[in-house]
């Protein structure tokens, strides 16, 4: 990669991984050349990087490839930190790092089940229960301060919120029911502000010979 190009991000809009990704790209001012994937059709420029072939991928253009979102998050964060995402009020960088393993390793499996009940023989109701528990933990933690690590955004805020929003995709009705009012606001406000809806925008997959998007 020449010395003045971009990074490359190979990204997914939907993804919850790529989403998280591409919102501390964003909040790091990091700009890069953004590569729709068409997971069906996942572009061989991107499996020949990153033969395991899930988003992201981010390429700096130093010969290191980036696979998984939390190495991109911290990568992007920390060349730039306007935002001081990296900052907790409350606690330390190790904590939040804790709190995403706890999404990622427990959250995220039962999220799965939940989403996707056709196929489990239980079909998935144990699963919404026990994200539930959760859920009720960010509530607890809420209660303290508008985020999850104090008064402003971190890193945490940004890891954990697209696999909430996903969760609460599933049934919406039902998690508007429940007494989460600290968890709902706050997904609400993550979920209209102006870097999300930067970060969600539409693009058409990449394809080789393609100029990709500046982000």
């Amino acid at each position: 990669m020449p010395a003045t190009a971009l990074p490359v991000l190979y990204s997914f809009r939907r993804c919850p991984y790529a989403m998280r990704a591409r919102l501390a790209l964003a909040a790091a001012e990091q700009a890069c050349e953004l590569r729709e994937v068409a997971l069906k059709n996942k572009p061989p420029e991107m499996l020949a990087a990153s033969p395991k072939g899930t988003v992201p991928v981010l390429l700096p253009g130093d010969g290191t490839v980036l696979e998984q979102s939390l190495d991109v998050m911290l990568w992007a964060l920390r060349r730039n930190d306007p935002l001081r995402w990296l900052q907790p009020d409350a606690g330390t960088l190790a904590d939040m790092l804790a709190l995403v393993a706890e999404c990622d390793d427990r959250f995220k499996p039962l999220l799965d089940r939940y989403k996707y009940p056709g196929r489990h023989a239980d079909g998935g109701a144990p699963a919404r229960e026990q994200g539930a528990l959760f859920l009720r933990g960010l509530e607890d933690r809420l209660s303290a301060a508008p985020q999850l690590a104090g008064g402003h955004a971190t890193l945490a805020d940004a890891a954990l919120m697209p696999f909430v929003r996903q969760f609460a995709m599933v049934d919406a009705a039902w998690f508007a029911a429940q007494p989460w009012p600290r968890l709902q606001a706050w997904l609400d406000g993550w979920t209209g502000s102006g870097l999300f809806e930067r970060v969600m925008h539409k693009y058409a997959p990449w394809k080789a010979g393609d100029t990709g998007v500046r982000f």
